[in-house]
């Protein structure tokens, strides 16, 4: 079987703007943001998709000076939340990509 270098020109061609979309893609999500929430929103967080903590929001409500304990629970719940959510955010739009192919290594 013979094998025609216009057909490997074309997927490499494929290739190189399927990582160029990806690429693109990744960096849209990375821009966007999610929430996340604890303690029946005592506590909101707002998390971009680079998993970058950009906001903490905790209602005064929330703060007991006799347990802080359960503040800081709060703190870590709503935090875990928002990276899962950003997490998910930035799976979903290279799923979009890539039909939903797990593609390790890419990113």
């Amino acid at each position: 079987m013979a094998f025609k270098g216009g057909n490997m020109n074309q997927m490499l061609k494929q290739a190189q703007k399927l990582q160029q979309d990806m690429l693109k893609a990744k960096e849209e999500a990375e821009s966007r943001t999610v929430e996340g929430t604890s303690g029946g929103g005592a506590v909101q967080v707002t998390v971009s998709g680079s998993l970058e903590l950009l906001e903490l929001k905790i209602d005064p409500a929330a703060v007991d000076p006799d347990d802080l304990e359960m503040l800081e629970d709060l703190v870590k719940a709503a935090v875990n939340q928002g990276i899962q959510n950003a997490q998910k955010m930035v799976e979903d739009e290279m799923g979009k990509l890539t039909g939903g192919l797990n593609l390790p290594g890419l990113f």
